[in-house]
């Protein structure tokens, strides 16, 4: 940081700007509640069933090459839980079951007032951007129904592109696409080993970490220039850097 004007904001998405990982627990819930009044099944075995979706969502790799949509695989996803977990496959449970966790997901993943005030607000002042990982059509009907796209000078989805964060390459595209260099910008995320150390290895005049836990960064990991707990907290933070 060397007190240089910032020009522009690059954001992530998922715990950033949206709250993806509670919506997504109210969605686990939704299809806890299907699995219990279709198969009858007691709780230990619900949770074990939703658990092993969740960590077979964790450790995905999806290639957009090998002729199956994320839709056909993430059915896969909840067809093979629902196998190990109760010992049965079951035709159509599985597509309903992933059905419901999306949909369920989707509905719930908007721009709260607040932050949507603080884009506009931020947008008069600074280029904005948007960074997601992910994959490019889970990634882009998250910010179709959150309606972003009014908020932001350019959208890039990490799927779309050969690398993502934290490698440097798609933080350079970022850089293009607003006419601006490193140092005119700041990086805003939730995600240490993506956003952070993305931000780093980029060379951006500052990283903001959106974190609300205690103990601060663990060993290992790039340290943020800044830690907030939310990202309505931002003002501040840019008034530091002015």
């Amino acid at each position: 940081m060397d007190g240089e004007a910032v020009k522009a904001i690059l954001f992530d998405l998922d715990n950033t700007l949206i709250e993806t990982a509670s919506v997504g627990q109210v969605a686990i819930q939704k299809v806890s509640d299907l699995l219990k009044t279709t198969l009858g099944l007691d709780d230990n075995t619900i949770r074990t069933t939703c658990d092993k979706f969740m960590d077979k969502l964790l450790h995905e790799r999806f290639d957009p090459t090998a002729g199956r949509s994320i839709d056909e695989v993430r059915v896969g996803h909840w067809e093979e839980s629902i196998q190990e977990a109760i010992g049965r496959c079951y035709t159509s449970l599985p597509t309903e079951c992933y059905y419901l966790w999306k949909n369920s997901r989707l509905e719930g993943l908007t721009l709260s007032p607040d932050v949507c005030n603080l884009l506009e607000e931020l947008g008069s002042r600074y280029k904005l951007l948007l960074l997601t990982n992910g994959v490019a059509q889970t990634q882009r009907e998250k910010v179709a129904v959150a309606e972003c796209e009014k908020f932001f000078d350019a959208i890039v989805v990490g799927g779309e592109h050969a690398e993502q964060k934290p490698f440097p390459s798609i933080f350079r595209l970022c850089f293009n696409l607003l006419g601006v260099e490193a140092q005119d910008c700041v990086m805003v995320g939730d995600s240490l080993d993506t956003d952070i150390e993305g931000g780093f290895n980029a060379g951006v005049q500052a990283t903001v970490w959106i974190s609300d836990k205690e103990g601060g960064v663990p060993d290992g990991f790039v340290k943020p220039d800044y830690t907030i707990p939310t990202v309505l907290d931002l003002p501040a933070i840019l008034a530091k850097l002015k």
